[in-house]
């Protein structure tokens, strides 16, 4: 044969897509934190009956994650679960939810609790997930060394034609049937793939070093050679028009392995093609590389703002809190930390673990302690409840008692004890919260009723007394004697009538004084012992008054320190106003009664 069908040489250099000297920002997840609980669990059926396993390897944690993220603030919204003791528990950590869906037996009985069955569901769904997914990868490990087993094959399929002495015209079509079985087989497992790529180009060269072509067909394989290659390059050198530099690195990486797969270009092309594209290669490399160069002053930067957070949160576990209060506040204050540091992105590769693990152990020191406090937190709201029960039967006792202003004095103390004992569970703390006030509603409704029919009472006084008056304003005296029995008829049955209302007790004690100095003024001994007894009932008016006064006081103390107490309670906007609404005319009445007692107290200095 001529020169022409010399051996081709060896195969070119292949380029190398070189790696950056840090890590790679980790590919986010879908965002999910946007949809409720039913459209979760909708879309991970679907992806689930869907065929697409790469679609559901990369969703399925953060489905999980925000299905529990979503889960614990519908529990909480609803009131089955309480933000204090609870919130912790999905939060505790910046993996809120890892794990959440394997911790609970699939089997635990039907529950009345809504969110009980939906999350049984979902973890039925994670479950599934977790089969198709463990038979997915073995099949995949078993389909990559079954390639692997038939790339061997073809090696031998190569390796029996590179030795053969057949008809050209046959064995190049032969080299093409090998060539794409090779192609068209799928991955192997990555520990065999250097040493199967190098055996199978290995007798590649040797194909094109010991078989002699004919010029025709070689010519014709190195023109499509020289075109695919130049379509490569053609896609290299616009990778350089890619704003974003990690995406157009991964291309340059895919564009490399379809240039090993192609084979030889004629000599005179070789060295140029291969420049052109390693050339483009050095530019992605370059500005891939510069990329994360410019990324070192940043991880820096938040890795300073990281160790800032961990410092932040090593300060608050060692915090000493005594109530649930404070433990409410930090706890809502380490969520937020959690919040910016989720904003902040990697350190360098050398730090970003060591700082994190450094922030989770703070974290974790944290809730630890708050689970701790709570545990113990469980036994005094026990011993709280028993107390609030012992107040609840103490009030009971003394719903049914007259005595008026000692039983007021009582009540007000009780609710004093109630006031500084501490919180009980929620479960329990509604019900001995109604047990106790309705025992200080029924007092304080007897005691409304009776002084409501005092009042009516005094106002059937006031016209009795309105009629003495008249009679003795009538009266026609006789002799001495029935005069002065008259007088004592009339005065022992003024004195026989009760109290009347306030706002009218002067005037008619006036009206009937003067009545009766008109009509008995002449009796000086009956006179003198009227005007005593007129003085008597002067002092005892007055001192009704002032004793109205005090009691309107001590009624605005006592609804005052109600408001105070009732405003622990659930929904009490309702008794709140309306306990504003009495104060309010209390202290209306309180000002006239103390106006009253100075007019009083004028009118009767002047007489």
């Amino acid at each position: 044969m001529s020169e022409d069908l010399n051996p081709v040489a060896p195969l070119e250099e292949q380029p190398v897509a070189q790696e950056p000297a840090t890590t790679e920002p980790e590919n986010t997840r879908t965002d999910f934190s946007n949809k409720g609980l039913k459209e979760i669990v909708d879309t991970f059926k679907e992806l689930i009956d869907g065929e697409n396993m790469q679609q559901l390897y990369k969703n399925a944690e953060a489905l999980k994650a925000a299905f529990y993220k979503n889960l614990r603030k519908e529990k909480i919204a609803s009131g089955i679960e309480q933000p204090a003791e609870t919130a912790a528990a999905p939060a505790e950590t910046v993996e809120a939810v890892e794990g959440a869906a394997e911790e609970a037996p699939a089997d635990e009985p039907v529950s009345v609790n809504p969110f009980a069955e939906i999350e049984r569901g979902f973890k039925d769904l994670y479950s599934q997930y977790k089969v198709k997914r463990a038979a997915f990868t073995q099949e995949m490990e078993k389909n990559k060394e079954e390639n692997y087993q038939e790339k061997l094959a073809v090696i031998e399929d190569l390796k029996a034609l590179v030795e053969a002495s057949e008809d050209l015209n046959q064995t190049f079509p032969r080299f093409r049937e090998i060539q794409n079985h090779w192609r068209a087989i799928g991955p192997v497992p990555q520990a065999k793939v250097k040493d199967l790529y190098d055996t199978y180009q290995h007798y590649v060269e040797k194909f094109y070093d010991y078989v002699k072509i004919n010029k025709e067909f070689r010519d014709l394989d190195f023109k499509k050679n020289l075109e695919a290659k130049e379509t490569l390059c053609e896609k290299a050198e616009k990778l350089d028009q890619e704003e974003d530099v990690v995406d157009a690195f991964r291309t340059l990486q895919k564009l490399h392995e379809q240039w090993k797969e192609l084979g030889p270009v004629s000599k005179e092309f070789r060295e140029s093609i291969w420049d052109r594209f390693r050339a483009a290669t050095a530019v992605i490399n370059k500005k891939h590389q510069a990329f994360f160069e410019s990324q070192k002053g940043n991880q820096k930067e938040n890795f300073e703002a990281k160790s800032a957070l961990c410092e932040k949160v090593e300060s608050i576990a060692r915090t000493e809190i005594k109530d649930s209060t404070d433990w409410n506040a930090l706890t809502k204050e380490i969520e937020n930390i959690q919040k910016e540091w989720k904003k902040i992105g990697f350190a360098s590769k050398k730090e970003n673990q060591k700082v994190y693990d450094r922030f989770r152990a703070a974290c974790d020191d944290f809730f630890a302690k708050k689970r701790e406090f709570y545990a113990g937190f469980k036994n005094q709201m026990q011993d709280n409840l028993a107390r609030k029960v012992e107040l609840c039967e103490k009030a009971e006792a003394l719903k049914d008692s007259t005595d008026w202003k000692k039983t007021s004095d009582d009540y007000i103390e009780l609710q004093k004890q109630w006031k500084e004992i501490g919180p009980v569970s929620r479960k329990k703390s509604e019900q001995v919260w109604k047990r106790f006030r309705a025992a200080c509603d029924a007092f304080f409704e007897n005691r409304d009723k009776h002084f409501g029919s005092v009042n009516s009472e005094q106002s059937e006084n006031l016209e009795k007394k309105r009629a003495i008056i008249d009679e003795v304003r009538a009266y026609e005296a006789g002799d001495k004697d029935d005069a002065r029995e008259a007088m004592r008829d009339f005065q022992e049955r003024w004195n026989a009538i009760g109290f009347v209302p306030f706002k009218e007790k002067a005037r008619v004690q006036d009206a009937f004084r003067k009545a009766m100095n008109e009509k008995f003024g002449e009796f000086r001994d009956g006179g003198s012992r009227f005007a005593a007894k007129a003085e008597r009932a002067v002092r005892s008016e007055r001192d009704r008054l002032v004793q109205k006064f005090m009691k309107k006081e001590q009624e605005i103390a006592t609804w005052e320190n109600n408001m105070g107490f009732f405003a622990a309670s659930k929904n009490a906007d309702a008794l709140l106003e309306e306990l504003h609404k009495k104060i309010d005319i209390a202290k209306q009445e309180l000002a006239q009664l103390e106006e009253e007692i100075k007019e009083f107290d004028r009118q009767h200095e002047q007489e």
